[in-house]
């Protein structure tokens, strides 16, 4: 059989990074989960479940930007690109 200790493969605290926002690790951030219980009942997942999931979502994203898009930019340059078409006071 085949399992492991959830308590050893439990996330890290999450730290509050916005209103509503928490983080657990870098580049990932998550809705504030005690903002969900009211909808959707919490559970506990192990390390190696939360990382496969952002994987998944990352591979999801990049095959989406192969298949439709013309060009893909990062939110600076999108920042710095209206903070450019903005007016100086």
């Amino acid at each position: 059989m085949l399992g492991f200790k959830l308590s050893a493969q439990r996330p890290p605290e999450p730290e509050r990074v916005a209103d509503g926002v928490v983080s657990r690790f870098e580049h990932v951030f998550e809705v504030e989960p005690a903002l969900m219980t009211e909808h959707v009942r919490q559970q506990d997942i192990p390390n190696w479940d939360f990382q496969r999931i952002v994987d998944s979502r990352w591979e999801h994203l990049a095959w989406m930007h192969e298949h439709f898009a013309d060009s893909v930019i990062s939110g600076e340059e999108l920042l710095a690109e209206l903070e450019a078409e903005q007016p100086n006071p």
